[in-house]
């Protein structure tokens, strides 16, 4: 498969990037920023990995980036990457943050999607898979309207998607992992992330690597699955 991740070179992105690379089947395309050394890790460790530089607040750098999807020939796009987020209250959010959060958050995901559709239409074959939260389902922590409503956005979106596509072979489908210790969390305050560890039926955090676990699976499922949401919180839905 001819792969391509956004936001593929920290957190739970380096988890897929390195579990998909681990297959010689797979050819990982991946979008950083600012973690240049880690993309430059992944490409001397893996020989089938290849970074790209994408700054989602560049429609220059959003530009270059659907140039070179047409070229990549991408099976497979996975929207993992999101700009950073502010994390308070509300209303304590300026309405113009909402609005600029869209456009950095959202807005590159339809364009990288529009361009991959594109192509999978061609081949008659295709998979998206979109990275979200499991906040969509259960009350999100304090501070995080911001984030849930970009990943509420892209929820809806990929409806539409599996939808419209099905009948030329592509599929969409969603990931909603729990509360992971990532760049999005290391600065949460500790009574908060105590609190949401004891809120998990397993009493810990879901890792990068089991999330990965669940793209990896999708990756290689048959397009009989499509429109689902791949819920990954230890049951916390029915527990």
């Amino acid at each position: 498969m001819k792969i391509l991740i956004t936001g593929g070179a920290s957190g739970l992105g380096e988890a897929i990037t390195r579990r998909l690379a681990s297959s010689k089947n797979n050819f990982v395309n991946f979008t950083y920023n600012t973690s240049k050394n880690k993309a430059e890790n992944l490409q001397k460790e893996f020989e089938n990995v290849r970074g790209f530089v994408c700054d989602f607040k560049s429609e220059q750098s959003i530009k270059e980036l659907l140039e070179q999807i047409e070229k990549m020939d991408i099976d497979v796009l996975i929207n993992n990457a999101i700009c950073n987020i502010t994390k308070k209250h509300f209303n304590r959010i300026k309405p113009e943050t909402f609005m600029e959060s869209y456009m950095y958050n959202v807005m590159p995901v339809i364009m990288i999607t529009q361009k991959s559709i594109s192509i999978f239409r061609k081949k008659k074959f295709g998979k998206i898979i979109n990275i979200l939260t499991d906040y969509l389902l259960n009350k999100p922590p304090i501070g995080m309207s911001e984030y849930t409503a970009n990943k509420a956005y892209i929820q809806s979106l990929s409806k539409s998607w599996a939808e419209e596509n099905i009948k030329y072979g592509i599929t969409s489908n969603n990931v909603l992992p729990s509360t992971m210790m990532t760049n999005l969390t290391d600065d949460v305050d500790e009574r908060i992330l105590e609190k949401m560890i004891n809120e998990e039926p397993l009493k810990r955090l879901v890792t990068p690597e089991e999330t990965s676990e669940a793209v990896e699976f999708l990756v290689n499922c048959t397009q009989q699955i499509n429109g689902m949401n791949l819920v990954i919180n230890g049951g916390k839905n029915v527990i």
